[in-house]
Order: C-alpha cells, then sequence, then structure tokens
C-alpha cells in the first residue's frame, strides 16, 4: 500500500494538469487491489475502435467527442472487470498449467511459420516476448475464468419466453405486406415512348401466358432482374411512395399497367398478400429465447463482477 501511495504522490501532477492540457501523456485512471489502470493502458486498448469512430463522425465533433467519452468509460469498465477477475483468480488459488499458455503460444506460432519470426514481429511492435507471454496467459485466465463462472448458454423458461412475447407484443408487429416482382425499364429521355410501347408488349405477353419472372429475366434493368424481380416481401416503407400506392392496390396474382416515373416504366406482379398482424409465438419464440440468454448472461456477469467489487479496492480518479 506503501507503494501505491507514494506512486500516486508522484503521478497527482499529472492527473491535476489533465483538465488544462489537450493531450494526456499519462496518469492513474483507476487502482484495483495493487493493480493500476493507467490512461495510457485505456487509450492503447481503444486505439482501433476510436479510429473507426474517427472516421465516422468525422464531421460530428460534438457527437464524436460524446461517443469518445463513452467508448473511454466503457473499456476502463471492462479493464476493471478484468483486473478484478485475474486477482480472483490469484487470490483462490486457481492454477494454469503453463503447457496450456504453451500451446495457446504454438497455435499463434503458425500464422508466422516459426517462434523467431513470432519474436521479431513483435519487437518490431515494441512488444517484449515476455509482456506477449504474460498478455497470453491473462487473457487465457480471464476466458477460463469467465466460463467457469458465467455460463454462456442459461436455460429460459418456456414461461419466460411467453411472458416477453405478450410483454412485447408491438415489437413482432408486421404492416401490411406484399410479395412483390416488378419489372424496370429504363431509358434515355428521348426514347420514353419506346420505352412505354416495351412496358405494353411486355405485360400483354404476360397476359398471354408469359412468366413475369422470365420476362424480368430477360427486359429488367432493375437490381433483383437475375432473381426474376422477385422483391420478397415488402411494405410501404420499402418502396417509393407512387410505387407503394400501386402495389398496395393491386390483388394477389394481379399486375399492374405499366407505371411511369421520372426514372423510368415499371410493371408490378403481386404474388401474395399479407394484412397486418402480429407474429405468432412459433415463428419467434428462438429470437426471443435467444435475446433472454444474452440478457441473462449479461445479469449473471454483472452479479459476479459486483461481487468481487465488493470485496475489492477500487478507486477511480
Amino acid at each position: 500500500m506503501k507503494y501505491i501511495i507514494a506512486l500516486l504522490l508522484l503521478l497527482a501532477p499529472l492527473v491535476a494538469l489533465r483538465a488544462a492540457q489537450p493531450t494526456l501523456v499519462n496518469g492513474i485512471a483507476v487502482i484495483v487491489n495493487d493493480n493500476i489502470i493507467t490512461y495510457k493502458d485505456v487509450q492503447n486498448s481503444i486505439r482501433e475502435d476510436l479510429d473507426a469512430l474517427e472516421r465516422r463522425y468525422a464531421s460530428q465533433p460534438t457527437v464524436l467527442d460524446q461517443k469518445t467519452k463513452e467508448l473511454q468509460a466503457a473499456r476502463i469498465e471492462e479493464l476493471v472487470e478484468y483486473q478484478l477477475v485475474l486477482h480472483e483468480f490469484k487470490t483462490a488459488g486457481y492454477n494454469l498449467p503453463e503447457s496450456f499458455i504453451e500451446n495457446r503460444i504454438s497455435a499463434d506460432q503458425k500464422k508466422y511459420d516459426n517462434r523467431l519470426v513470432l519474436i521479431k514481429t513483435l519487437q518490431s511492435q515494441g512488444i517484449t516476448y515476455e509482456s506477449y507471454r504474460q498478455k497470453i496467459r491473462e487473457r487465457t485466465i480471464l476466458e477460463l475464468m469467465f466460463q467457469q463462472k458465467v455460463p454462456s448458454d442459461p436455460v429460459i423458461s418456456p414461461t419466460r419466453i411467453g411472458n416477453y412475447y405478450s410483454e412485447n407484443a408491438e415489437q413482432f408487429r408486421l404492416p401490411d405486406q406484399v410479395k412483390l416482382r416488378m419489372i424496370v425499364l429504363t431509358s434515355p429521355a428521348n426514347e420514353k415512348v419506346a420505352t412505354i410501347k416495351m412496358a405494353k408488349e411486355i405485360r400483354t405477353q404476360i397476359e398471354g401466358g408469359a412468366d413475369f419472372a422470365e420476362m424480368a429475366r430477360v427486359y429488367s434493368t432493375g437490381s433483383q432482374a437475375s432473381q426474376g424481380g422477385d422483391w420478397g416481401w415488402v411494405d410501404r416503407k420499402t418502396l417509393r411512395e407512387d410505387l407503394a400506392n400501386i402495389a398496395f392496390t393491386l390483388k394477389a396474382g394481379a399486375q399492374s399497367d405499366p407505371i411511369e416515373t421520372a426514372q423510368g416504366v415499371y410493371l408490378m406482379k403481386v404474388d401474395e398478400v399479407r394484412s397486418a398482424h402480429v407474429r405468432p409465438l412459433a415463428e419467434v419464440r428462438e429470437a426471443i429465447e435467444q435475446t433472454l440468454k444474452t440478457s441473462e448472461t449479461k445479469r449473471l456477469r454483472k452479479q459476479w463482477i459486483d461481487r468481487l467489487k465488493s470485496k475489492a479496492f477500487v478507486r477511480y480518479f
């Protein structure tokens, strides 16, 4: 503990200057028992995620700042969890055979042909083999401890599934839908008359018995042409308003007249019609069960971490 206090005094000026300096070189973020998590540790662990955020929100500095703070806070909690679990492994007297670590390292070596190439690659990244081995050891301990303490496939009772379905019925409501096929004909503006004529000829052929899907494969310029113009089940929001207004007036098996728009000429066929309804439990049971399993796993993990935290020394800065 004297070591921790001395280190705190040594780094206190850095912590005090954090708010005044645009870039923090280092400082204490959290103390967990006898281990220190520094801001440098946090920054190193979020570097790739931070790069992705900066690319995504480059034109939204306020949003980027908020997202960065959220990412940093979440990663600090994650690093605290890791230290708590590693401390539990150590104090509970668990043992991890060195052969287990060697097996993990051997698996890594396969990517580099041999250990010498691996070591040289690590050195080029400023990482010593000893620190690499320690990271492998810690990662293995974390995996094994979480597997042991937090079930990844908790049992969810049929009652819980049924209750979730009843309480979240609107989540499973589907709007009016049609199973749609579409032929899209596009051409330069000065050839629009010819395009309309072609659409009428295609419609006549379909009325005479030609297969709509086959005609779509031959004539359509739409992205679904190779699938016979098949759009699958769509609701009104899937289509432009002008097309949706026509599609949802067609009965099952019916096709439209040529539809002239600024983008081109369309022919639509509705294979089936499905009115708005709540999907039955049988259709969504598996998805509900997975949702509840994920929620339960998170709950059990938090419960275990909270127990570890209650008997540990954790101080945030």
